[in-house]
């Protein structure tokens, strides 16, 4: 039973027992044999108490009564120790199975209420088929004790079958060979009957744990600064329920601890000046430290991959060299892709397809660079590779799709943010093999042909288009200034004396404004 706070579990509360079963001796020897030893004496009796709340010619619920008479029962004292210790005995049963606590609320009398579910104790043969529990009573009890109860609740077959080589053969009457129902005529009334009679269980279970899972007000103040100048205002929280309910969201949203809490409600400018939570400051240096943790994730996740990566190629130069080579795997021919240029002196169609499918992105970087491959890129396929969980062949798809671009003449740059965002279009679209990734790749191509074709119709149209801001179109129209003839006439002398004479008379009236 997990209870964080010990006053929501007192003598005072209701409580409820539900028994769907009947104790047989079998189950009565195994309690005494085999969970007693396990759980305890004291364990033990509050179970046959539960059980005995329910009469035992019945199932279903027992009445409704006060705890107190669980408190005088089992002869424990009303106090904050002995709930203590009744809890830890519910914690034993529900521990080997024998117990289920659930806790209802109850708006009306806005109290809780408890439900004890008993389930039945396992039958000798599934009990020693439980791993776990037999190697408690071992522990508790000792191998040979256990075997001892074993040879108790287990008869052997008779001593004339022993030794004996046996053709065993069911011969099981079926129900239907026998019996014959009517099954033309339905009787709706027995149905809704049954239906109407039958025990409706109280959901309940789910909100108990979201409601144990959140973050409790004790455990806030225990770990906050006394001598912080926002100690009043979160002490203010013990009686603010709105003000605990945003502090829970906004631990739950972005995955914080109780210390990460403490030291964000530490922070400045949280509080307004009447102590309320500003929840949008809040939510800022919350979603800060949630990106810087999972951004140091993300880096010991690819320290830890680049480990495992090197192990990874020291037992496959092992396996190869004790004659394990991994198979490669064939490519089909409507899933092929073409080779770029850099590539057509070196290998063929074939080759490079297969290579793309079977080799590591790493090796494929190695050829497209004559040199080193740069840091900057080789860190974004690490991330694509180790955070993403993006398959081998799909990255080196995407590595043939962005090499493409680059030697198709576009204009595209190639830079981490336009990795990335393809990277995340094939997780969205759950891309995870060769012909997925080959495929998309296609249908990229297709749309930006497209958009090439409506920007070059758009320009070439006589109407002023503004295609200024579309991908792949350009700023503006050439126009040209001057065009260039290509035959040039001679001036002929009588036109050179002319423009002399112009020349003269245009310089001499000059000089006169001048004078």
């Amino acid at each position: 039973m997990r209870m964080n706070n010990m006053l929501h579990f007192t003598e005072n509360h209701r409580y409820c027992v539900y028994r769907d079963f009947g104790l047989s001796p079998v189950d009565g020897k195994m309690l005494g044999l085999v969970y007693q030893p396990m759980v305890g004496a004291f364990a033990i009796s509050f179970y046959r108490l539960l059980a005995d709340q329910v009469p035992q010619e019945q199932v279903g619920y027992s009445d409704v009564e006060q705890q107190r008479k669980l408190f005088l029962t089992l002869g424990l004292d009303p106090s904050e120790k002995g709930r203590k210790f009744l809890i830890e005995q519910t914690s034993r049963l529900e521990a080997v199975g024998l117990l289920q606590t659930n806790r209802l609320y109850v708006p009306d009398s806005d109290d809780y209420m408890y439900e004890y579910e008993l389930q039945a104790p396992l039958a000798p043969a599934e009990f020693f088929r439980t791993q776990h529990l037999t190697l408690l009573l071992r522990d508790k009890i000792g191998k040979f004790a256990v075997l001892s109860l074993r040879e108790q609740l287990f008869r052997e077959e008779p001593v004339a079958w022993s030794g004996l080589a046996l053709n065993k053969e069911n011969i099981t009457v079926p129900f239907y060979e026998i019996f014959e129902l009517n099954t033309h005529s339905i009787d709706y009334e027995l149905e809704q009957a049954i239906a109407e009679t039958s025990m409706a269980r109280q959901p309940g279970l789910k909100l108990t744990l979201e409601e144990e899972e959140a973050i409790n007000y004790a455990d806030i103040i225990l770990r906050f600064p006394r001598e912080s100048k926002n100690r009043a205002f979160v002490e203010a929280l013990r009686f603010d329920p709105e003000g605990m309910g945003v502090v829970n969201f906004v631990a739950r949203k972005y995955e914080l601890s109780i210390q990460d809490l403490c030291r964000l409600l530490d922070e400045d400018g949280v509080f307004d000046p009447g102590g309320a939570i500003l929840l949008d400051a809040l939510q800022h240096i919350a979603n800060l430290q949630f990106r810087q943790g999972k951004r140091r994730q993300e880096e010991r996740e690819v320290a830890y991959g680049k480990i495992v990566a090197l192990r990874g190629e020291e037992s496959k130069a092992a396996a190869s060299s004790s004659g394990n080579v991994t198979e490669e795997v064939a490519v089909q021919m409507e899933y092929y892709v073409d080779v770029p240029p850099q590539f057509q002196s070196k290998c063929d169609i074939h080759q490079y397809n297969m290579m793309l499918r079977n080799e590591p992105y790493t090796r494929l970087l190695k050829t497209f660079f004559p040199g080193t491959i740069p840091d900057n890129l080789l860190d974004i396929f690490e991330k694509i590779d180790l955070n993403y969980k993006l398959p081998g062949e799909v990255i080196n798809v995407l590595i043939h799709y962005l090499m493409s671009l680059l030697t198709s003449g576009g204009e595209q740059r190639i830079n981490r943010n336009f990795i990335d965002a393809i990277a995340a279009n094939m997780l969205l679209k759950q891309i995870s093999t060769y012909e997925q990734a080959v495929q998309y790749i296609r249908d990229q191509s297709k749309v930006k042909e497209k958009v090439k074709e409506k920007a070059a119709g758009s320009t070439t149209s006589g109407g002023r288009a503004r295609t200024y801001g579309g991908r792949g179109a350009k700023p503006k129209p050439e126009i040209p200034i001057v065009e260039r003839t290509g035959a040039e006439t001679a001036v002929s002398e009588e036109e050179f004396a002319e423009l002399i004479k112009m020349a003269e008379r245009m310089q001499s009236g000059k000089h006169k404004k001048e004078v």
